[in-house]
Parts: C-alpha cells; structure tokens; sequence
C-alpha cells in the first residue's frame, strides 16, 4: 500500500488536533498503509523561524514529504487560518514538495464559522505546492472531541462517521494515479 505523512500542525502537545491525527493514523494502518507521524512542534522553533533550511530536523522533515505517496495535513483553526507552526514550516519545504501527492487536509476548531478555513487558507497553499489530488478536507467541532481520562480520544458518533468517510476516500484515492501525473 502506500506511505502516508500524517502532519500535525498543532503547538499544543495536549492538541486534540495531534490526538485525532494518531486516531485516524490507526484507520490507514489498518488498511494496510504505512503511517509516519509528524507532529511539526517538534521541530526546533530556532529552525523553523530562523528558516534554518540546513537544520537536521527541517532536512529530515523534508525527506519525510518526499518519501510519502500521501499526507494527511491536520491543523487547529486559529484567526480563521491554519496555525502558525504549519505555515513555517510548509515555508520550508521545497515549493513543489507535494508534487505527485495525494493530499487530505483537517481542520479543528471551536466554531463552524472557521469552516471554511480548509477552503480558503489551506487548499490554495497545498495546491501551490503542487499537489497532485487534494481530497475533500473534514472540519471536525472541538466539542466532537473528548480527551479520556487513559488519554485516548473519544469522537462523537457523527463525527466518527463523517472522518471515516473522508478517510476511506482519501485511501482509496492513494491507489489511483492522478491524470495530471500520467499527462506529465
């Protein structure tokens, strides 16, 4: 099957965003793909805002884009637009790194005015970077998003049909090649 990034672009180590990217992480594993998180606040804030493209987290961070056949960009909604740590880095990365890829993009947030934050913020920024096949993206309600006391996450049930649909959708899309990729 295919290689899948799974990016969390969320500052919060306690993200419900990171949370419910490692959730459907084990729904692609499942399905057979091989899933490689990366959670970007991991990455050296001297070398994402120093735009340190040399670093050795910044280096391997691309090396991880490029390995991928798909990547799944999860981001919280903040000032109706994707977080400012997945904004450094995706300026990092070289402009056509999701050239070829098939790409699913998340959101999280308090209220569905940010709903179309994927739309407007997001999908134009991934489309510059070329991505091959940009999947329709999931906003997911923070209140459909419960932290358990064992640390695991619990999705309320419409939520948890709706991102299992887009999930399902965008794996069956791993296996398909792009027209643009064939014509290319």
């Amino acid at each position: 099957m295919a290689t899948v990034l799974s990016v969390s672009g969320s500052p919060s180590a306690s993200s419900r965003t990171s949370r419910l990217l490692r959730h459907l992480d084990q729904r692609l594993a499942a399905q057979g793909h091989d899933v490689i998180p990366l959670d970007v606040r991991t990455i050296p804030a001297e070398a994402l805002l120093g735009a340190d493209f040399r670093h050795p987290a910044i280096v391997e961070a691309t090396e991880l884009f490029a390995r991928a056949d798909g990547v799944v960009v999860g981001t919280p909604v903040y000032k109706a637009s994707y977080s400012g740590v997945l904004k450094a880095l995706l300026d990092l990365l070289p402009q056509y790194a999701l050239a070829g890829k098939t790409v699913l993009p998340l959101a999280t947030g308090g209220s569905v005015a940010h709903v179309l934050a994927i739309d407007y913020a997001l999908r134009p920024v991934l489309t510059s970077m070329g991505a091959a096949h940009i999947v329709q993206g999931w906003f997911t309600l923070d209140k459909d998003l419960a932290v358990r006391d064992d640390g695991t996450l619990a999705v309320a049930p419409a939520a948890t049909e709706a991102l299992g649909q887009v999930i399902d959708q965008f794996s069956a899309a791993l296996g398909r090649t792009p027209l643009l990729a064939v014509a290319g």
